[in-house]
């Protein structure tokens, strides 16, 4: 045990070699991303138990809207938001090891990634709304443009927050001593990518429930 002003042993016990520079462990990001990230959680959970509550009542219905869906299509979104949230992640390591240009090069990466998946989903909706699935012509296809609609959402103000990583990146390294702390810089990389996650999370769910559920 220490003294927290001098770092000197107090009550007569001694620490073991390398406790004084122990990394402490901490909660990634920003407590502010967390409330959020959890917020949406529990609105996103809302709606799964209602949109399975109502496949229960009208299980054949559900079914036979749902092989109008293109589960290649899915299949593919699913691995393109796992590929970007898998370099989101990179991201946020680079960045903790200082290697700055790299945290930029895989932030815009994973964003990429991002764009792709918002514009198969387009191509999707395209395609069953020329087939005549629109919002009101079904309870399944209602669930279906509400729950990937705000999911789309999402993942709009998660590309518009890693932009803001990447800005928070560039900083030069006069200005950012200056205005940015590495902490506060470290924060919100890691803030992006937490919602970044939640982002990909909350869409293997959707494709779990909409395109694979029998």
């Amino acid at each position: 045990m220490t003294n927290t002003d001098y770092g000197t042993p107090i009550s007569g016990v001694a620490e073991p070699p390398g406790a004084a520079s122990a990394p402490i462990a901490h909660l990634p990001g920003d407590v502010h991303m967390w409330i959020m990230v959890l917020g949406d959680l529990l609105i996103f959970g809302a709606y799964f138990v209602i949109f399975m509550v109502h496949r229960a009542m009208e299980p054949e219905e559900f079914l036979a809207a749902q092989q109008h869906l293109d589960l290649n299509l899915g299949t593919l979104n699913t691995l393109v938001l796992l590929t970007s949230s898998w370099f989101v992640a990179r991201s946020v390591h680079a960045a903790r090891t200082l290697r700055r240009e790299r945290a930029i090069r895989l932030t815009y990466a994973g964003a990429a990634l991002g764009v792709l998946f918002i514009a198969i989903k387009a191509r999707e909706w395209t395609a069953e709304i020329s087939r005549g699935h629109t919002l009101v012509s079904d309870e399944f296809f209602s669930f279906y443009y509400v729950l990937t609609g705000v999911h789309l959402f999402h993942v709009a103000l998660g590309l518009l927050i890693l932009g803001v990583v990447v800005r928070e990146l560039r900083i030069p390294d006069r200005q950012r001593i200056l205005r940015s702390p590495d902490r506060r810089r470290m924060s919100m990389v890691e803030s992006g990518a937490i919602y970044w996650h939640m982002v990909d999370l909350l869409w293997i769910v959707i494709f779990g429930l909409l395109y694979v559920m029998r």
